[in-house]
């Protein structure tokens, strides 16, 4: 639990305190932020309050959030980013479901999916890969 931070607005000490997780690496770069609901009973605060908090880190780039998904922690800044060498790359595509994936979403094998690919990297060299997938109609 965090203790009061006088003068200081509710939701930046919440950003202060989701900061230090992402950047110490408690929450892992493509890692899914907690939900909402969940942040709200952790911090006992209103969602408003927890919308502005995660507003603030998206600002910063720390975090990016996508409907249907929710939050997550986008790879490691370096200092002077991104001038600093980090950069993340995104990619989306359309891939029939294999037999494990069609399973997880019990659909038929083939049926078509959405894979989000999104690669992170540090100076050149590839520091992430994290790849989401959905069905087609969420797209909607």
């Amino acid at each position: 639990m965090l203790t009061p931070h006088y003068g200081q607005p509710r939701y930046r000490v919440i950003a202060d305190e989701l900061r230090e997780r992402i950047e110490s690496g408690t929450i892992q770069p493509g890692a899914l932020l907690p939900t909402e609901s969940a942040l709200t009973a952790e911090f006992r605060a209103s969602r408003g309050t927890i919308r502005q908090a995660i507003a603030m880190l998206r600002d910063e780039r720390l975090v990016a959030t996508e409907r249907g998904r929710g939050s997550y922690a986008t790879p490691k800044r370096q200092q002077g980013w991104p001038e600093g060498g980090s950069a993340m790359e995104t990619r989306q595509r359309q891939v029939p479901a294999d037999p494990e994936l069609a399973a997880l979403f019990a659909v038929e094998v083939g049926v078509p999916l959405i894979e989000q690919q999104c690669i992170a990297r540090t100076d050149g060299a590839v520091e992430a890969v994290v790849r989401t997938y959905r069905p087609l109609r969420a797209m909607r």
